[in-house]
């Protein structure tokens, strides 16, 4: 049983900074994509990062400021918020494929099979 469990949301300023955390227990798609989406109120679910075996991916409105990491011991995924602006704010959840590349999936929310419960990050102007 595959189990995503996101951590690290919080509310902060404008120009501030966040990390959040993503332990997949149970998850064992070495060759799989792990990353994170976000939904803003109103707004349809996006995109935000995904990496997998030698691939990293970025929606263009993150890219240079957030960065996408993960630790395939901890079964952990990463991705550290940097400049955050109050365009960021949003529910953000950690999804993973259960052995469909990254270059596959993209950010096809329909090719991840799991999901976490969403952790919310609000940055304030």
């Amino acid at each position: 049983q595959v189990q995503l469990v996101e951590s690290g949301g919080g509310s902060v300023q404008a120009g501030g900074s966040l990390r959040l955390s993503c332990v997949a227990s149970g998850y064992t798609y070495n060759s799989g994509c792990l990353g994170w989406f976000r939904q803003a109120p109103g707004k349809e679910r996006e995109g935000v990062a995904i990496i997998g075996p030698g691939n990293i991916y970025y929606t263009a409105s993150v890219r240079g400021r957030f960065t996408i990491s993960r630790d395939n011991a901890k079964n952990t995924v990463y991705l550290q918020m940097n400049s955050l602006t109050p365009e960021d704010t949003a529910m953000y959840y950690c999804a993973a494929t259960n052995a469909v590349r990254c270059v596959y999936a993209g950010f096809l929310g329909g090719k991840y099979a799991y999901w976490g419960q969403g952790t919310q990050v609000t940055v304030s102007s």
